[in-house]
């Protein structure tokens, strides 16, 4: 290429004489980015294809500007644009010599690459670029154990990794026009936000598929640009078939149990390619595998992992019909949030599901700062006795077992609190979950 089509290929991408589209802000890991930057470290950003990343670089652009920073200091580059045919060191040096001929920043200097992962060896390039302090960089990608595995082999030290997510329940309501700063603010709107709710169990939380009209298309694009580009091109995938039902029986069976053993049938691959495609929907952000809790690590290896999905509207558009399933959507949303705060470092989080000998089961069990803290059960209709009983067994005994004073079951729409015996369940509609922190009940 020469740098008359590069230099053209960078300003569709830059806010050099220009004003770009940077979306609706995510305040929670813009003002992360932000802090991250001030380190002088390279700032990683991962997660799902479509989960944002991209605009949240142009908002942390957006905010470098308005704090003084000149534009021509800034340089974007999206290695996704198919106008850059070849993806080595070699384009990444020329785009950067080309930046430096046309732009000629003074001062510090902020780079930003965009799905960095397409580029053969860029890590050699940004480790150069980072300690001859040529400038600050910020990089993304849709692979966390490709981008974690160069980092950690060329950058050790030099880098700190925030991971995004589709929206939070809190986020999809800012970008619906409904901004809460506390519980009283959601008084007068606490119909409007139950209808959202249900939109959001239903649909999910990717930014584009939440504004679109468009959103079970959009919804099945993703997963194809996942499983084609993220998985059967990167790895090489020889069979995309196998990997393709394998993503959708995963899809289809959110919160529910399963073993790579129990796979090797209905696949008729091994259980170590089971294994493997498994590992590989975990890297780019697609399906992800609790364990169960047990003080025992051997029995928490062989013990099978509950599965779930990076977004609900992939699992209802690619598995079953919603309305025969919000339990399980509930279940799954629940995962996503734990998730979220753990990757978000709060309180060193942890969290499991618990399984007695009789099959009894808690879904998710909490550690926080290495104790156990809470135990939570998603019941999302529990109206019934007998569905209340069969609910509240299991919690009591791993509540007794775990020394855990308190209990919350998550429903649809129940709230009330109840004392058996020395013990407190305390009943939560999911969407309050969701907006406020357990600790306030």
């Amino acid at each position: 290429m020469d740098k008359n089509e590069i230099i053209e290929i960078l300003q569709d991408w830059n806010f050099w004489k220009k004003d770009l589209e940077s979306g609706i802000e995510r305040s929670t890991y813009l003002n992360r980015l932000k802090d991250f930057l001030k380190t002088g470290q390279i700032v990683v950003i991962t997660g799902a294809r479509r989960a944002g990343k991209s605009f949240l670089m142009r908002q942390l652009i957006k905010s470098l500007i308005y704090n003084g920073v000149k534009r021509n200091n800034i340089l974007m580059v999206n290695f996704e644009d198919p106008r850059f045919t070849e993806l080595d060191t070699k384009i990444l040096q020329k785009i950067y010599e080309v930046y430096l001929e046309f732009l000629n920043p003074k001062g510090d200097v902020f780079i930003f690459l965009d799905e960095v992962q397409e580029v053969s060896g860029w890590e050699k390039w940004v480790r150069t670029i980072h300690e001859l302090k040529k400038a600050k960089l910020v990089i993304s990608g849709s692979n966390a154990k490709l981008l974690s595995a160069e980092l950690s082999t060329l950058l050790t030290g030099r880098h700190i990794d925030l991971e995004v997510f589709p929206l939070s329940f809190q986020e999809y309501l800012v970008f619906n026009g409904i901004d809460l700063k506390d519980k009283l603010d959601f008084i007068g709107k606490r119909v409007e936000i139950e209808r959202l709710f249900i939109k959001y169990l239903e649909w999910g939380g990717f930014p584009e598929v939440v504004l679109s009209d468009e959103k079970k298309k959009l919804l099945f694009h993703y997963f194809e640009d996942i499983v084609n580009k993220d998985l059967v091109k990167r790895y090489k995938i020889r069979k995309p078939a196998k990997l393709n039902s394998l993503a959708k029986f995963y899809l289809t069976n959110i919160s529910s149990s399963i073993t790579f053993n129990s796979l090797e049938k209905f696949l008729d691959v091994s259980v170590d390619t089971v294994e493997k495609f498994s590992h590989y929907f975990e890297d780019v952000y697609l399906i992800f595998f609790l364990k169960r809790f047990s003080f025992k690590v051997k029995e928490q290896e062989k013990s099978p992992r509950k599965v779930y999905a990076i977004d609900t509207g992939l699992a209802n558009v690619l598995g079953f019909r919603f309305s025969r399933n919000s339990g399980r959507l509930a279940e799954n949303i629940i995962f996503v949030e734990l998730l979220r705060k753990k990757t978000l470092g709060e309180n060193n989080l942890e969290f499991y599901y618990w399984r007695n000998s009789q099959n009894k089961e808690v879904d998710f069990i909490i550690k926080e700062n290495l104790k156990v803290s809470k135990a939570l059960q998603i019941c999302w209709e529990i109206n019934r006795p007998e569905t209340r009983t069969r609910e509240i067994k299991p919690l009591l005994k791993v509540m007794e077992k775990l020394k855990i004073d308190k209990g919350f079951i998550i429903t649809q729409d129940l709230e009330k609190e109840e004392n058996i015996g020395e013990k407190k369940i305390k009943y939560l509609p999911l969407w309050k979950w969701l907006l406020f922190d357990l600790e306030r009940y």
